[in-house]
């Protein structure tokens, strides 16, 4: 199979933004591109259709390409859950939690069959693979074994692009010093470069880019403009500060707990749409304000994110704001932060066998941690509006049991998941992608716009989604040198759209 791989100078260049625009825009041209990533490191990851969690960028790289994600697309994830360990997820299913060392030993000759397998099967889904990589190729304590860029590349024998971002300062010298430390025939694999996240006018980089090109040998493909806006969730935590930070102050005010384990915090990002609602990120007491509401997100400890809530007293502040009328929801990890016990009988949480904390207590109910995970897509509808149906998935290793049963989803089978209060104002629930249900998220709003007597308002998420996978393919192609990138991945000579 055909393909390209995109590798990057450094972690957080626009590695993913740039391989899912090129997925939209190879599509858009008539070619039947397919994501792919060996190994993601993120605990913001994504659940298929058949249940397997993979990482959330290849998730979104397959909508680009208007396929349905499968694990073959990010064969080996790895979900850090403290003191250097990680938990190993291959093809989608949970492995094991070991330290960084133990992986490397144990799982690399595992790592190249399931990468090896993972292009079978996806040769016989589509003609072209868009392959991302991770960090930097030239991290010189990890090349050894890395399963991540050069080893890649050379096992589908596809040619390298990489991607440098010149917002972060020492672009010269990141590409110049990437090139210098690959082996002579990593570099010979090297056919272009593409400048990411640039300021101003492009035109004013032609010193800079004709300079690159003599002192290299290679073609600059592009220079991209820089987009705060580009509306796609991000891949990992490093994202997250970008992708927040840049809102102003509007009229509805949402506190997001910033939690030290901290995991899929793109279930906050659809409130990034929302004309009038602004989410803070907090992880203080002094920062916690006056917010129309607040969510705990997803965390991968749960135990160890109860207690910081503790000990940094926003344990407190969180249930005298409910106690005082304020909504709160709370989301997988923050759903069993929310109830009056949790037990960890075996360590799987905490690490300790026999471990129990007291709760938020805002649910009646007790959370038991056991080995087995869920991973599972999930459909019903919301149990106290029935009209508004909801999808989305369960990543936890915890089960809850609620005392006094009231609901807050109605699965297709007919059982009962999560809680909401009589009121509606304290939610807990372990479905990821709530708030990217439209009708859900609008009613959610709505009740805290009514508070205010604001304008009530619906947004279509959804369609604004494929506009933004369209609108990144048009950035792409009006800056890449269409031409010379076709050479490199050997199309020249294809008739496109």
């Amino acid at each position: 199979m055909k393909g390209v791989m995109l590798q990057g100078t450094a972690s957080d260049v626009g590695k993913s933004l740039v391989a899912t625009a090129l997925c939209r825009l190879l599509w858009q041209k008539g070619l039947k591109p397919i994501p792919f990533k060996s190994q993601n490191v993120s605990n913001n990851s994504y659940v298929t259709a058949s249940g397997k969690e993979i990482g959330r960028a290849q998730g979104l790289q397959a909508e680009a390409c208007q396929l349905e994600a499968i694990p073959a697309m990010n064969p080996i994830l790895l979900k850090p859950s403290g003191s250097g360990r990680s938990e190993i997820v291959l093809r989608g299913e949970r492995q094991s939690t070991i330290s960084g060392m133990a992986y490397r030993e144990a799982y690399y000759e595992t790592a190249l069959q399931v990468i090896e397998e993972s292009f079978y099967e996806l040769t016989d889904l589509a003609d072209f693979l868009v392959i991302e990589g991770a960090g930097s190729p030239v991290e010189m304590n990890l090349k050894k074994k890395e399963v991540v860029n050069m080893k890649v590349a050379e096992m589908a024998d596809v040619p390298v692009i990489l991607i440098a971002d010149i917002h972060r300062g020492g672009l010269f010298a990141s590409v110049i010093g990437t090139l210098e430390l690959f082996e002579p025939h990593e570099r010979e694999r090297v056919k272009g470069i593409i400048i990411n996240k640039f300021y101003g006018d492009p035109a004013l980089f032609a010193d800079g880019k004709q300079w690159l090109e003599e002192r290299t040998g290679l073609p600059v493909l592009a220079v991209l403009p820089y987009l705060p806006n580009h509306r796609l969730e991000g891949e990992d935590s490093l994202s997250l500060s970008a992708r927040f930070s840049s809102q102003t102050k509007k009229a509805l005010d949402i506190v997001a707990i910033k939690l030290p384990y901290l995991s899929n915090y793109s279930d906050m990002e659809p409130f990034l749409l929302e004309k009038d609602t602004t989410v803070r990120w907090v992880d203080s007491v002094e920062a916690f304000g006056q917010p129309d509401a607040v969510v705990l997100p997803g965390t991968k400890s749960t135990l160890h994110d109860l207690q910081f809530l503790k000990t940094s007293r926003l344990a407190d502040r969180i249930v005298q704001f409910a106690k005082e009328g304020g909504t709160v929801a709370g989301l997988c990890g923050g759903y069993q932060i929310l109830c009056e016990q949790l037990i960890d009988p075996d360590g799987h949480d905490s690490g300790v066998s026999g471990h129990s904390e007291i709760g938020l207590s805002l649910i009646p109910g007790k959370t038991t941690f056991f080995n087995e995970k869920t991973t599972v897509r999930i459909h019903g509808k919301v149990a106290q509006f029935p009209a508004i149906d909801l999808s989305g998935y369960e990543i936890h290793i915890g089960q809850t049991v609620i005392e006094e049963p009231s609901p807050f989803v109605i699965r297709e089978d007919g059982s009962e998941e999560g809680y909401c209060s009589a009121d509606g104002r304290v939610i807990g629930t372990y479905m990821h992608h709530l708030f990217h249900n439209d009708a859900w998220r609008s009613e959610w709003l709505n009740r805290l716009r009514s508070k205010k007597g604001l304008p009530l308002s619906q947004l279509n998420m959804m369609k604004e989604k494929q506009q933004a996978y369209d609108e990144l393919a048009q950035h792409l192609e009006k800056y890449l040198d269409w031409e010379k990138f076709m050479a490199i991945i050997g199309e020249e000579e294809r008739e496109m759209k």
